[in-house]
């Protein structure tokens, strides 16, 4: 099993540029994709991004955040990041962590492991 939580969600104003991190425990040797997801009430969860846990990293976007988000990680810290730029309020929503034995996929249901997620609101 592997144990994921999120931190660094919060109020922020339009065009700030918060970081969030996630912390995965447990058994880390299994992973092989982390990923970034979002949700807004009432809406699927959204792909935002997701990388290649070892080696070297292959980093992918969804279309809504490309060019405005980053990911990068600290294997030593078995941690992951999300740099956001800019924020819109549209961006707004409950940011999730998760994690996969397997090759990157944007799609929610392919991943294992999820952590609770950290909420990001951004005003106007």
């Amino acid at each position: 099993q592997v144990q994921l939580v999120e931190s660094g969600g919060g109020l922020v104003q339009a065009g700030g540029s918060p970081r969030l991190s996630c912390v995965a425990s447990g058994r880390t040797e299994s992973i092989y994709t982390m990923a970034w997801f979002r949700q807004v009430p009432g809406k699927e969860r959204e792909f935002v991004g997701s990388i290649k846990w070892n080696g070297s990293p292959k980093i992918e976007f969804g279309d809504s955040v490309s060019g405005r988000f980053t990911i990068s990680k600290d294997n030593a810290k078995n941690t992951l990041y999300l740099q956001s730029n800019n924020l819109k309020p549209e961006d707004t929503a409950v940011y999730y962590c998760a994690a996969r034995p397997y090759v990157p996929s944007a799609r929610p249901n392919d991943y294992h492991y999820w952590g609770p997620g950290t909420q990001v609101t951004v005003s106007r």
